[in-house]
């Protein structure tokens, strides 16, 4: 079951780091339970997007291939799942701010297409 959520989203249980690997399996228990509020995914998401927080704060920047300083990929990917969690939260939170969460979500994919 796992598997196939993280599979829509485009991740693998292998990709989640330690505390969100923990919180999902709470989830997953509480869900199988009958016990899933609306309050319990917003904290799930909180948690999830707080060890994906803590984990960019430890990547640097740049890395070294050789003499060539390039963009950390790892870093990349820990910025659009970020992106993803602030965007679940603010479909959780008020319809305004999730309207304004697509905008920038929008956005940010054209900007990033026309580069």
């Amino acid at each position: 079951m796992i598997d196939q959520l993280l599979e829509k989203v485009g991740l693998k249980y292998e990709d989640l780091n330690p505390s969100e690997k923990e919180t999902l399996n709470v989830w997953l228990e509480a869900l199988q339970k009958g016990q899933v509020s609306v309050e319990k995914i917003k904290d799930y998401i909180t948690t999830m997007r707080e060890a994906v927080e803590q984990e960019i704060s430890k990547e640097p920047t740049f890395i070294r291939i050789f003499i060539f300083k390039v963009e950390n990929p790892n870093l990349i990917r820990l910025q659009a799942r970020l992106r993803n969690y602030i965007l679940f939260g603010a479909f959780l939170s008020t319809p305004e701010r999730a309207k304004q969460q697509m905008e920038n979500a929008m956005s940010s994919m054209v900007s990033t297409k026309k580069q």
